[in-house]
């Protein structure tokens, strides 16, 4: 299994495979033609209030991480419906939105599914 990461706005490329969005919001400014999703997963994303806490601020992302990854741990019907898409596609790319490459939750996502 392959899982890769990608903003939502950037071009879908052949080369991504199945695409999920994994944002519980819908994106700004992008139409669902152009997102070209195979699957808006957003019970997979954290909660509303982990969100607005973590606010995409790189010095909470160690905590944000660890609060996601227990969300996870009990939101087993929407990591299991995932792992079975991962497990049927040779590639997964995971959508976003957050600008920052390295502190968003799809990271912490494919590291979590990773580690099934």
């Amino acid at each position: 299994m392959r899982i890769m990461l990608k903003r939502v706005y950037e071009p879908a490329d052949d080369g991504d495979g199945f695409r999920v969005l994994v944002d519980r919001l819908w994106p700004r400014g992008i139409s669902k033609d152009k997102a070209r999703l195979d699957l808006w997963l957003k019970g997979i994303g954290p909660s509303t209030d982990l969100r607005r806490w973590f606010g995409h601020d790189p010095s909470r992302f160690d905590e944000f991480s660890r609060r996601y990854g227990a969300e996870l741990d009990v939101n087993r019907e929407a990591v299991d419906t995932l792992l079975h898409i991962c497990q049927d596609n040779p590639t997964v790319t995971l959508l976003y939105a957050a600008k920052d490459p390295d502190h968003n939750q799809a990271v912490v996502l494919r590291d979590y599914l990773e580690r099934q």
